[in-house]
């Protein structure tokens, strides 16, 4: 998928680029005078220079966003995983309600969610309906000691992390890239081709005019790829949720159940949570 999708947008572009060249050469007609070519020269620099400014700033912001959703996805792993083993640590009641609702939630993410932002770029209400249990639960805890006082303080501030991420996560997915910015594209190639047309169809001027259309196509190419993180060929897979969902469901076989404090340790989740593919 990755190789075809990439060598479409390179040929594609390519094929762009050649055929408005010798577009120009044929409605041109006749040679270029010499002052034509040197103001074809100092439009096409012009040209050049923005077109290439909008594809870097454009490829840049596409390529931030994209690494801010992996950065992300650790924020969000890390904090299930934090809410997780304190619910152990708190106590078996809090264990009981709170470690099987994230349980779900993270096997729901990993399951459904993830396929839902790809076909719709909105997120799964059962994982809400799942982080909400747990929430509700950790709000009702009544901490009889100043250790669980700091467990339940701890808790509420990580599940926020979670419902903070997860709307992070949405935004990722809902922001396509706007049909101005292709027109720019696909018109400066066209434009950039046409003033070359000064120069005669030489096999030299093609290939160059090629490698232009191909280094081009392959810029197009990553903006498309990483412009929605869910779906081909760019797409994210949630390998850190998958470690994790692992991790939780070894831990509650282990401690039979609810997790117990003390009962596993809790170092191998977060290295898992911590992944960053």
């Amino acid at each position: 998928m990755l190789v075809l999708v990439g060598s479409g947008f390179v040929l594609g572009t390519v094929a762009l680029t050649v055929l408005s060249y010798h577009l120009a050469r044929w409605l041109a007609a006749n040679e270029p005078e010499g002052h034509t070519k040197d103001l074809a020269s100092s439009v096409l620099f012009r040209v050049s220079a923005l077109h290439g400014l909008i594809l870097a700033l454009v490829f840049a912001q596409e390529l931030f966003e994209y690494q801010q959703l992996d950065t992300e996805i650790v924020l969000e792993t890390n904090a299930v995983a934090d809410v997780f083993f304190d619910a152990g640590r708190y106590g078996t009641d809090a264990a009981a309600a709170i470690q099987p609702a994230l349980q779900d939630y993270v096997d729901i993410v990993v399951d459904g969610e993830w396929v839902a932002l790809a076909r719709t770029g909105q997120l799964d209400p059962a994982a809400w309906s799942r982080w909400d249990e747990a929430y509700g639960t950790i709000l009702d805890l009544q901490p009889t000691t100043a250790r669980q006082e700091s467990l339940r303080e701890h808790m509420l501030a990580q599940i926020h992390v979670v419902a903070r991420t997860r709307d992070l996560r949405e935004s990722h997915a809902g922001s396509p890239i706007r049909r101005m910015f292709w027109f720019a594209a696909i018109g400066g190639v066209v434009l950039i081709a046409t003033a070359y047309h000064t120069f005669p169809p030489t096999r030299h001027n093609v290939t160059l005019l090629c490698v232009f259309g191909a280094f081009t196509g392959l810029i197009l190419f990553f903006i498309y790829a990483l412009a929605n993180p869910y779906r081909d060929p760019g797409a994210l897979e949630p390998v850190a949720y998958e470690q994790l969902a692992s991790e939780l469901a070894n831990a509650m076989t282990e401690g039979t159940g609810p997790l117990q404090p003390g009962s596993v340790d809790d170092q191998p989740a977060r290295e898992a949570a911590s992944t960053v593919r």
